[in-house]
């Protein structure tokens, strides 16, 4: 890994570099009526998003009017174009709020307009600025300065597969609850089978369940309802299944019941649409080469078979692998899933990101320095709901007990850094791996835990013998 010198104050200032007292400086600059700025963007305007209405600012002299208000609607929405487009704009900037501007970028992209849609947090409101009005030559006037900067947002076609993809987990989640429901009403009536049968989702958990339902009250015919997996006795399980049978209760879990079967339905309808929208996906074809850099070590994972519970019943991982060129589940830790929130959030064109440092920091996974006089002062966890994010940080998780290259890695930080601290560590190594594999095209390979341990080992040597030299002495290999 190179690392990177910091600048000293004379290259800093050489590169032109700008410190906290000329930054502050620029800030009063860009307030002033005439910045003296360098014009980055010219023909802008700036749009001030609101649920019932949007405030519109032109660059002053190109109308008699330059901010005007437009309704939320289609019509006025087309009508704005038409005047931004009579008032000869090119570019337009707006905030991220909620999902008003959605509808706003859909028809000034639809004209034609380049849209720069910037996070709220960049666009910090001044004493002095509270209007609607304001704000949109505020945004206007920063963007045009080139001070903004442009959120991301995939291709439309990976937006119709993040809507059902995150529809399809909403429904997951909704389902879980369910179950939780049903688990509440069988200890109410002191019926304990969550205690002999672990997943009362299940084959036996659900038949006996439904079971109940339909007036069986016999614990030792409902026993017999398990599956040959259960580890309990039917005797045990018997004993679990003798409660008090509440009119009310019973109400109450055929609610949950009802509601989960037709989560389930939903969940079936969102697999459908999911694997429409793959198929239509084109291909990539993948160049063959190894991202792992040598012949494989640890333990392959089971290409196929049945999909689990929470799975898309459909062959998931060959889609990816088409659409993607390789495959990322390759990769210890990241499983089908994970691999489908990635590419569903971010697609698998990365040229959006300069790097893959870049793409990391968009993650919230670099970390997050405040840095004061050239010092760290203090290290600032990042809060971020990213789904991708999430998805990382639960694949990096799973590496406590694998026999792999990422394993030792994770294990190694996990000594040294905490576990919460490797984890995102973790998270951020995978994120460069996947990142490497979409714009290379190559395949990871795993090298095992053992090459892990002998590179820790080479380094750790390497470094005994710089201390030994940097005190007058050389090691000598013992006999």
């Amino acid at each position: 890994m190179v690392k990177h010198k910091k600048p000293s104050i004379f290259e800093r200032l050489r590169d032109g570099k700008l410190g906290r007292k000329q930054r502050q400086e620029l800030a009063r600059r860009v307030r002033s009526e005439d910045p003296g700025l360098e014009v980055v963007h010219r023909d802008v305007a700036g749009i001030d998003v609101g649920n019932g209405s949007h405030f519109v600012a032109a660059p002053p002299g190109r109308d008699p009017e330059p901010v005007r208000e437009f309704g939320s609607w289609t019509a006025d929405l087309e009508r704005m174009a038409e005047w931004l487009k009579s008032c000869g704009i090119r570019q337009v900037v707006m905030q991220s709020t909620g999902v008003y501007w959605i509808g706003v970028h859909d028809v000034l992209e639809k004209h034609g307009f380049e849209v720069c849609l910037t996070n709220a947090r960049d666009t910090k409101n001044l004493p002095g600025r509270k209007s609607d009005v304001q704000e949109a030559q505020w945004l206007r006037k920063l963007h045009t300065y080139g001070l903004l900067r442009n959120s991301f947002r995939p291709p439309e076609a990976i937006r119709g597969l993040r809507s059902v993809w995150r529809l399809r987990e909403r429904h997951v989640r909704e389902a879980g609850r369910e179950i939780q429901h049903m688990q509440k009403a069988l200890t109410t009536m002191n019926v304990q089978v969550a205690n002999v049968i672990s997943d009362i989702s299940g084959v036996s958990g659900q038949a006996i369940i439904r079971a109940i339902l339909q007036g069986e009250r016999n614990p030792h015919e409902l026993a017999k309802l398990k599956d040959y997996r259960v580890r309990a006795s039917e005797e045990e399980i018997a004993r679990s299944l003798e409660g008090n049978w509440d009119e009310e209760v019973l109400f109450e879990l055929r609610q949950a019941v009802e509601q989960y079967d037709f989560l389930q339905q939903q969940i079936v309808q969102c697999d459908q649409r999911l694997q429409q929208h793959m198929s239509a996906l084109p291909g990539r074809a993948a160049s063959g080469g190894e991202a792992g850099g040598g012949k494989a070590q640890g333990k392959s994972k089971k290409k196929g078979g049945k999909p689990r519970k929470n799975q898309p019943q459909f062959n998931q991982r060959a889609e990816l692998e088409r659409v993607c060129g390789v495959d990322l589940t390759t990769i210890d830790g990241v499983d089908v899933m994970t691999a489908q929130t990635f590419f569903s959030e971010l697609g698998w064109d990365m040229r959006h990101w300069r790097t893959e440092d870049h793409l990391v920091s968009y993650l919230k996974l670099a970390p997050n320095r405040q840095i004061s006089g050239g010092k760290v002062i203090r290290h600032e966890p990042s809060k971020t709901h990213n789904r991708v994010t999430i998805a990382l940080r639960m694949a990096a998780s799973t590496l406590a007990h694998s026999d792999s290259y990422l394993g030792a890695r994770f294990r190694y930080l996990r000594a040294r850094l905490g576990p919460a601290k490797a984890i995102k560590a973790m998270a951020a190594h995978i994120c460069r791996l996947i990142y490497r594999m979409l714009t290379r095209g190559q395949a990871w390979v795993d090298r095992g835990a053992q090459e892990h341990e002998r590179r820790r080992a080479e380094r750790e040597h390497q470094a005994l013998r710089r201390k030994a030299a940097a005190l007058g002495y050389r090691l000598e290999p013992a006999a």
